[in-house]
């Protein structure tokens, strides 16, 4: 205690940590101090864009301690106004614990661990301010920026609290503090007391208040100023947690509505009744709550609504348990009491403003889990006028109705194996089952029947099993940090015991063979190897007690204990092998001695069976296996190497046969994985994927099993007549030894599943994981059918209702449909551009639905065989991924179609034939009381017959809505402890099926019982996607594998049935199939088999009205009634029809590998095809935001590449490389150049970068910042801060960046748009700044230039294409867009600015046309030009247009006006420059003028025609000279007084498709898409010569090594899609020669080492030599025909280097992953094959065009090596020696490399990837460095000869880069 009394009554954090000086504290990042005006004192202000890089920490290192015990922690702080903010709490806990509690402006909910609690801060506002009404009236707590208005706050929590509610721990002090950016911060302390900011030293005397009481005033140091008659209150925020406030959220930080001027603290709470308040609420208020009341109450029966319903109203007493989990009233009231003070032993219950309160007595403490315990006291829901229902108990002894039968789910099946291993299984004695684990439960199946045994009780993933000796006792363990081990009986299937371990995770273990000692290897806390022997001999009656146990440094894969002695161990790793042995308690090892094979790496090792009976057991002799293919026998006893063999490929010792004696030790040998030796016979499982049988010489293979993967585990059976394999790609069998037959006991995904689809006919189920696959199995046997490979991942799948047929979507938004029959690909679209979230089909079959995570919904029309397209919609569904696989459901009777959307918080019905909205409902409004704001998360249509519509919500509810009119009907609490991620109704409705937390929870659906679930567990994993199987037989839950449960529950009763009326349906005779799919005849019932009796007639069902009485709704509501004992049911259940048996099941062999099918074409091509026929369709149009039909508007050119998020550039002073110089200019952009005449700020964008550059000496400067393509570009009329705008990428938003252009800082971020930013202007004062969103996001965004925060915002009918503010007046702007003119001006109230739009129409005589682009002049007078060539001029003060005329013949896209003249850029390429100095004197109102006499009035003086559409401009301020940009990747210097235009800047359009250096680096050569090649001097960047060849691309180029005999000078060739080469010279800037080597596309080309010859490649894999002086072919290799050639490369050699004769070596890469390499005297005719390397790939690759290539280059610095990459079964670089004929050295890659360089100095590799990764290789190290300044997938890098410099090309993006070495 004596330490502790110093810190009364406070400690003052800043002065004892004396912050100033910064020795005992540190900070980081942005930390300034400054003068506060209101609190009058210097103060410190942590500012910056990231707040994890920005903070000041307390004290200097995380490892010591402040060691403060006070309980409440004072923050004096004010969060910095539009910002985040974030602040960390160390504390200790006297369990010796270190806990963080955080709490952020940023975090949206409370979240949780064991060791980190993170409350969400809703910031205050001034009294009086918009934002604090708005606050006070608001259900969600306004969690996010801090407003404008921010204020002074005054932060107390009680630390003792925090911990003892949310974690059940005690307080011991207070470690560690770190408060981050953004927010300016006064002071800190902590103290015992509860001290009141608002009350002063006088006041505090007068009311009593003393420290001897625990509370007092604020210390004077800690103290805001207050001025004399003002109030503490007025100005400061006080804020305390737990708030005093009854209404206050329970897991959130803000300002309480009670007042803070309390005398008595938290610590002196007592129960006292309140009297009911009176509350005068505004009319809007009123109105809102009279809506809801509409809503939610039935008409002619109001009373409250409650979640359950009960006979009785209980006595006030003892409060327990809620039904099916829920809290108990202490776990509410501890929200509003102190848990550590009690008064007389009780607890108040606060449950409202109503006066209601409920004292709850310590004594009792019930479960809060109705499944955990059937003893649990029952608790029961009353209503009286509390407006939320109250739980309150009942007496024990009433008789609890429960959900009937229990269980009613029952495990039947589980298809899937391993998880976190898939090298454990076992045979059992018999040989007739084996044994494996599947994630977290054990699976015993005989191999025979297929039936599954479940051992059910391990929390996590299964990672080691282990039989004894007899196989009657099995040991298990537990991967995780509560690593356990399970002992069970293998007969009963009963845990014997269960005992937790000293290792994290235990990765093998043992079991001797009489079961009485059990030994594992695990981890241990620090990661070391750690052995643990435990005693089992007593396990039958839980007795389990450590032996021994031993730290190692070593590494251990296996460890075996020797079935001939219990005490003696042996295990392996990499280098090395041990025997162990127990000894008098302690456990030893002693190591092999493996001599020359020390540094093997050893994977598993096995006892020699069958000795003789005089045979000594330590005479027996120990196998081990290796990597290497090394098989070492060694002797037990004398623990030395009996033997050594090395397994070979057959090929290899094909070519060693000849040799007496084979040196083992070379060449590569077969990496075995495991072996299992029986007394006949040695069985090895290997890498290469193949199970063998050996004699126990291994003289030879005689029985062999090739597998789709790697084979990690075998295991001989007792009698030895079957060998078990696991294969690393999850399958599991068994080779027959005698019959020579294998048989696949299980196949698995080996990810997640995702979802699933099931056809109730043929009783297949199909499956999607994100394994990329798509898988079909037959539900009775457990066979995998069907295997369909994607390219992407798999998110969503359906199968049709009644044909063989399935669809899948996928995360590239692509959605394929299969018919399986055939397999054959009916259909593919690509109507999303993100990820597929849900795919459904109608259940008669006639329609497929699909929804995308951008908000995309499409109808496809699946009676036809190519599945059209029938509507698109755009922005109707919620936008996201938390509600795939399963975001949409259709009703039963195929009318409706529901999904969450727009938005998280509604939920909209749609007519399932057309798309037309039905019903919205919007789910937040449902409950008025609560705290936060709930949002949906899955729907589900109940039977039509009960017309209602289930929604989950994120407050973990069920909602039950009318499906007709959207009335909430009834609403169920915690369904589950966290967010349901699924649901289902059986067809009868009378049951739910629930998932989450991965549990499977069944429900009766009408909630008529006490216990009205049952809950199920076995998934490690979270559960996808639950629902009945067709047959309503059995439910199917996948997550981490698919579970099948037998559904028990009894059929609806007949009696019953006999007075329910028929389901009401339409029935019509089913259409005929398409030819090609299975024909069901037929009416089906859900389980698709045909009825045996015809359904009784009935009428159509109505069209769903909302203005009519929701009949159902209205008697679900009349029978939850109060005094009724036994409600009904809602309805009727439907007629129960008998169910026919599965259908037979096919054959067992039947398997069909199918790979997806790359679409032909361009994707962006594909995506326009795709978009014209949604336009086709009448009903799309006014639903989805469609392109404009203009060239102004801006379009990002269609990526298929995404960023990597997890790629980290170096920063810029560690970066190996520099951006040098960025060639080329984006085309693409609208309005992304600038140049102001006065300062020479000259900028322009080229893919992500903005590029600033010096006209006169051509240096540049390079802002980085984007990663996407930039759009739009502005500056400041003082040309001081420059704006440059880019979309984002996935879900995120654009970004704006805006940068100094003094030096180049990037000051600011604005992030808002949700589309593409179209266009950028600041105004003339550059007090405002303005951006536009693009067709997408139909809002204009005004934005204050000073910090960047948003002023207003308004939204358009259509689309904007251009804006400009007023040069005269300020507060004048306009747009122009799709539906006219819109002029704007501002309004300045206050500190608040409104931005008010005037829609004005285009004038009749121009026709139906969009105005494009506008200008002001300096009178006041707007230009607006049109996508027909109109210029119309409108007056600003009257808002009329008074004159047009025709100025193009094509869409006008720019237009500036300076003084008099007026220029127009056009799409016809053409730039025209007007007078317009008449058009000054006209006025609107002057009629003195006819239309003809004002169109005289302008005169055209100049036109120019330049290279492609205008879609920049800028001039000076006479329009003498100026600069332009094209969509040709030009900017034009135009001089209109000497009429000439130069190229400034020039650049590809289309995609690059090489880059090449001359030899001696004075000149770069570029090829492309468009025909082009291009030369350029180095170092200038300038372009020398451009030779074109029309209606051909020029896909490679080569520069000619030395100058070529006929002179001339330097020479280029290119090599064309004709199968023509072209020779250039660049001194005569002609043609020099064509050559004709190919008849397909030329796919690479070089220069031999000596110019002699050009070597290049089709597409037909033909390898052509040619003189590139005559022309003439003179050699044709065709070793690699079929595949295309990706690379040729030539080097000079030694001429009889290798032995082969020649100067020239070059090499060859095909697709098919084989390089070849040769020898070359091109003088002699002669060319030798020098070697032909084949690369392994996992079998059946994907479709070619989607596999990344196979590049190959020899390395410059080390003669005979060959670098090589490609698709595999490892993403590496492998390093091949020609000499020893062997690779070297891998190095692993992060992503499948798309192209490679090397660098002639410093061992540098370049390796660029389709994520728009630039990765810089040290090939000696591996040390490495990511650059991701490109905003496409990269395609060329290369080094220049020198290695000085490298080139990366993105589709037209040049990027040149100085290397400084790695």
């Amino acid at each position: 205690m004596a330490s502790k009394v110093w810190q009364h009554p406070y400690v003052n954090i800043f002065k004892h940590m004396r912050v100033e000086e910064w020795k005992k504290s540190s900070k980081e990042g942005e930390v300034t101090t400054y003068m506060d005006k209101t609190l009058k004192c210097s103060v410190f202000r942590i500012r910056g864009t990231i707040p994890a890089r920005n903070y000041i920490l307390l004290p200097k290192t995380s490892t010591q301690s402040l060691g403060l015990s006070g309980r409440y922690f004072y923050l004096l702080f004010r969060p910095s106004p539009s910002k985040h903010f974030v602040v960390h709490l160390d504390i200790a806990a006297e369990e010796s614990q270190v806990i963080r509690v955080s709490f952020s402006n940023m975090f949206k909910e409370f979240k949780s661990t064991a060791t980190w609690l993170q409350f969400p801060f809703v910031c205050g506002a001034a009294k009086g301010s918009v934002y604090e009404s708005t606050a006070k009236t608001a259900r969600h707590g306004m969690v996010g920026l801090a407003p404008s208005t921010v204020r002074w706050t005054c932060l107390m929590l009680d630390l003792q609290y925090i911990l003892s509610v949310y974690l059940n721990r005690r307080h011991s002090h207070l470690k560690t503090v770190r408060l981050c950016a953004n927010m300016s911060v006064k002071n800190m302390f902590t103290s015992d007391l509860v001290l009141d900011p608002g009350v002063s030293f006088n006041e505090a005397r007068q009311a009593g208040l003393a420290s001897s009481l625990g509370t007092g005033p604020m210390p004077r140091e800690m103290c805001f100023p207050v001025c004399e008659g003002s109030s503490w209150h007025d100005l400061y925020d006080s804020i305390r947690f737990p708030s005093d406030g009854t209404q206050m959220p329970f897991d959130s930080i803000q300002k309480g509505h009670s007042s803070l001027e309390s005398s008595c603290g938290p610590a002196e709470r007592s129960p006292v009744c309140q009297m009911p308040l009176s509350v005068n609420v505004s009319k809007p208020v009123q109105d809102r709550v009279s809506l809801i009341q509409q809503i939610t109450t039935p008409k002619l029966h109001p009373r409250p609504r409650t979640a359950l319903v009960t006979s009785r109203v209980p006595d006030l007493g003892v409060a327990t348990t809620g039904p099916d989990g829920q809290d108990s009233p202490q776990d509410h009231w501890r929200r509003h009491s102190d848990p550590l003070e009690c008064v007389q032993g009780s607890r108040v219950w606060q449950t409202g403003d109503r006066g209601v309160h409920v004292y709850a007595h310590m004594e009792d403490d019930s479960s809060n889990s109705r499944e955990e315990s059937d003893k649990s006291e029952m608790a029961e829901v009353f209503c009286t006028a509390v407006s939320r229902p109250t739980t309150l108990p009942s007496s024990k002894d009433s008789k609890q109705r429960k959900l009937q039968p229990d269980p009613i789910l029952n495990l039947s099946r589980i298809i899937g194996f391993g998880g976190a291993t898939m090298k454990c299984a076992l045979w059992t004695k018999s040989g007739h089952a084996v044994v494996y684990p599947c994630h977290a439960i054990i699976v015993s199946m005989e191999i025979s029947s297929g039936h599954q045994r479940f051992f059910i009780g391990h929390t996590d993933k299964v990672s080691a099993l282990t039989f004894n000796g007899d196989r009657t006792v099995l040991g298990s363990a537990q991967t995780g940090g509560q690593s356990v081990v399970r002992v069970w009986n293998y007969l009963k299937g009963s845990c014997l015991a269960l005992f937790k371990t000293h290792a994290h995770s235990l990765s093998s273990l043992s079991f001797s063979f009489s079961g009485g000692v059990l030994c594992g290897v695990g981890k241990d806390g620090h990661g070391k190897t750690m052995v643990v022997v435990w005693n089992t001999a007593h396990a039958t009656n839980g007795q389990v007690s450590i032996i021994a146990k031993a730290h190692t440094e070593v590494d251990i894969q296996t460890l075996k204990i020797a079935f001939f002695d219990e005490t003696r161990m042996v295990s392996c790793g990499r280098d090395n092998i041990r025997l162990w042995r127990v000894r008098s308690g302690t456990l030893r090892s002693c190591p092999v001695n493996l001599g020359e094979y020390h540094s093997l790496d050893f994977t598993d090792v096995a006892f020699e069976e069958g000795q003789s009976a005089d045979c000594e057991p330590e005479d027996r002799t120990l196998f081990a296996s290796s990597r290497s293919g090394h098989i070492l026998e060694i002797d037990y006893a004398s623990v030395a190497i009996k033997n050594v063999r090395r397994l070979l490929p057959a090929r290899q010792l094909h070519a060693k046969c000849q040799d007496e004696k084979p040196t083992l030790s070379t060449g590569p040998g077969i990496a075995v994985n495991s072996i299992s030796v029986s007394s006949a016979f040695c069985a090895t499982g290997s890498e290469d994927g193949f199970l063998r049988l050996w004699p126990l010489d291994f003289s030879t293979v005689f029985l062999e099993a090739e597998h789709e993967g790697p084979v990690g585990f075998v295991s001989v059976s007792d009698d030895g007549l079957r060998v078990m394999a696991a294969t690393s790609s999850g399958n599991l069998g068994y080779l027959d030894v005698s019959s020579r037959g294998y048989s696949t006991l299980m196949r698995s995904h080996t990810g997640s599943v995702l979802g699933f689809g099931m056809d109730g006919i043929r009783r297949h189920i199909t499956t999607a994981s994100c394994d990329q696959t798509v898988r079909v199995w037959d539900v009775d046997s457990m066979q995998q059918l069907y295997d369909f490979v994607s390219e992407d991942t798999p998110c969503s799948v359906a199968f049709h209702p009644r044909l063989q047929v399935f669809s899948f979507g996928s995360s590239s938004g692509l959605v394929r449909v299969f018919d399986i029959a055939s397999a054959k690909l009916l259909a593919e679209h690509k109507q999303h551009r993100g990820e597929v979230v849900g795919l459904a089909f109608s259940p008669d079959g006639e329609f497929m639905y699909s929804a995308g995570s951008l908000g995309s919904l499409v109808l496809y029309v699946s009676s036809q065989e190519d599945y059209r397209v029938r509507r698109v919609l755009g922005n109707v569904v919620a936008r996201g991924t938390r509600c795939s696989p399963d975001a949409l459901t259709v009703s039963s009777d195929s009318r409706c179609l529901a999904f969450v959307g727009p938005s998280e918080f509604t939920v909209t019905v749609m007519e399932g034939r057309s798309l037309d909205e039905l019903l919205r409902v919007d789910v937040s409004i449902l409950d008025v009381e609560s705290t936060s704001l709930d949002s949906a998360v899955k729907v589900c249509f109940s039977p039509a017959s009960v017309g209602h519509l289930l929604v989950t919500t994120s407050a973990n509810k069920i909602l039950w809505i009318s499906a007709k009119s959207g009335r909430l009907l009834r609403e169920v609490s915690k369904v589950h402890k966290h967010q349901c991620s699924s649901l289902a109704v059986s067809e009868d409705g009378r049951f739910l099926l629930t998932a989450g937390d991965n549990t499977v929870k069944v429900w009766d659906y009408k909630m008529q019982q006490d216990v009205n679930s049952q809950m199920f567990i076995g998934h490690s994993q979270p559960i996808h996607q639950v629902s009945f199987t067709p047959d309503q037989m059995s439910v199917i839950s996948v997550g981490d594998a698919i579970f099948f449960w037998d559904f028990l529950a009894h059929p609806t009763e007949t009696a019953g049935d006999r007075h329910s009326p028929p389901k009401a349906a339409s029935v019509s005779p089913p259409k005929p199939v398409t030819k090609g799919h299975s024909e069901v005849s037929g009416m089906l019932l859900s389980n698709g088999m045909p009825r045996r009796a015809a359904p009784l007639p009935s009428t159509s069902a109505s069209r769903y009205d909302i203005s009519t009485t929701d009949k159902i709704g209205q008697e679900a509501l009349e029978r939850l009634s109060l005094c009724e004992e036994d409600t009904d049911e809602v309805l009727p259940s439907p007629v129960s029809l008998p169910r026919t048996g599965p259908s037979p099941s096919p054959t067992s062999g039947s398997f069909l590998k199918v790979t997806e099918l790359a679409g032909g074409g361009d994707s962006s091509v594909h995506l326009k095809d795709s978009l014209e026929r949604a336009l086709d369709n009448d009903n799309s149009g006014a639903n989805e935001p469609m392109q404009p039909d203009c060239y102004k508007h801006f379009t990002p050119r269609f990526k298929t590449s995404t960023l990597d998020q997890g790629a980290k550039p170096p920063q810029p002073a560690e970066a190996s490389l520099s951006l040098k110089a960025v060639i080329g200019y984006n085309g693409n952009g609208r309005g992304n150049m600038i140049w102001n005449p006065d300062t020479g700020l000259f900028a322009y964008s080229c893919g992500c970068v903005v590029v600033v550059e010096d006209l006169h000496t051509g240096s540049q400067r390079h802002w980085l910042g984007h990663t996407e393509e930039i759009s739009s570009l502005a500056v400041t009329n003082d040309a001081q801060m420059v704006a440059s705008a880019a979309g984002g990428s996935g879900e995120s938003k654009s970004l704006i960046c805006i940068w100094s252009v003094q030096d180049g800082a990037r000051r600011n971020t604005i992030s808002y748009h949700r589309g593409a930013v179209q266009a950028l202007a600041y105004s003339r004062d550059d007090f405002f700044f303005l951006s536009v969103g693009d067709f997408t996001d139909l809002e204009v965004a005004l934005w204050c230039t000073r910090t960047y925060q948003l002023l207003s915002s308004v939204g358009v009918s259509g689309p904007v294409h251009d804006v400009a503010f007023s040069p005269s007046v300020a507060s004048q702007l306009a747009c122009v867009g799709s539906q006219g003119m819109y002029f704007c001006t501002t309004h300045t109230l206050g500190m608040e600015v409104e931005l008010k739009l005037q829609h004005v129409c285009v004038p009749e005589e121009v026709g139906d046309v969009e105005l494009t682009a506008l200008c002001y002049n300096a009178s006041n007078i707007l230009f607006t030009g049109t996508n027909s060539g109109h210029v119309c001029v409108w007056d600003c003060k009257t808002c009329r247009c008074f004159m047009t005329w025709e100025a193009d013949q094509g869409e006008i896209g720019v237009l500036l006006c300076r003084r008099n003249r007026l220029l127009t850029g056009s799409n016809t390429r053409k730039l025209r420059l007007w007078d317009v100095a008449a058009v000054q004197g006209i006025r609107p109102v002057d009629e003195a003028f006819s239309t003809q006499d004002r169109r005289a009035l302008v005169h055209l003086e100049q036109e120019m025609t330049l290279d492609g559409a205008v879609v920049a401009a800028t001039f000076d301020e006479v329009m003498d000279m100026g600069i332009v940009g094209t969509t040709a990747g030009t900017l034009w210097y135009i001089n209109w007084v000497d009429y000439t235009s130069i190229r400034l800047i020039s650049g590809h359009k289309t995609k690059v498709n090489d880059v090449v250096f001359s030899p001696d680096e004075s000149h770069f050569a570029t090829c492309g898409e468009d025909g082009s090649v291009r030369v350029w001097s180095a170092p200038s960047n300038e372009l020398v010569v451009q030779f074109q060849v029309l209606n051909q691309s020029c896909g490679c180029a080569s520069w000619c090594p030395v100058l070529l005999p006929s002179g001339g000078g330097e020479c280029v060739t290119g090599g064309y899609s004709d199968g023509s080469l072209r020779i250039f010279r660049l001194s005569t800037s002609e043609m020099e020669l064509k050559l004709q080597p190919h008849s397909v596309s030329v796919t690479a080309l070089h220069y031999s080492a000596n110019g002699q010859v050009i070597l290049s490649a089709g597409r037909d894999g033909l390898i052509a030599a040619s003189s590139p002086i005559t022309g003439v072919t003179v050699r044709i290799i065709s070793d690699h025909k079929g595949a295309i050639i990706t690379t040729i490369q030539c080097v000079k050699k030694q001429y009889k280097e290798f032995g082969l004769e020649g100067n020239d070596m070059w090499l060859a890469a095909s697709a098919d992953r084989r390089v070849s390499v040769w020898a070359a005297d091109w003088m002699k005719d002669k060319c030798e094959l020098l070697d032909w390397l084949t690369f392994p790939a996992p079998p059946n690759p994907e479709e070619a065009d989607s596999l990344p290539p196979s590049l190959a280059a020899f390395s410059p610095i080390e003669p005979g090596v060959v670098l090589y990459t490609g698709y595999g079964v490892e993403k590496e670089l492998c390093f091949y020696s020609l000499v020893k004929k062997q690779v070297m050295k891998k190095i692993a890659l992060s992503h499948w490399a798309i192209c490679l360089s090397l660098s002639s100095k410093a061992r540098l590799v370049a390796v660029g990837s389709k994520e728009r990764v630039l990765k810089l290789i040290k090939s000696s190290s591996g040390k490495f460095q990511d650059f991701v300044h490109h905003s496409d997938s990269l395609q060329i890098c290369r080094f220049s000869p020198s290695g000085r410099l490298l080139f990366s090309v993105a589709y037209n993006e040049i990027l040149l880069w100085e290397v400084h070495g790695l």
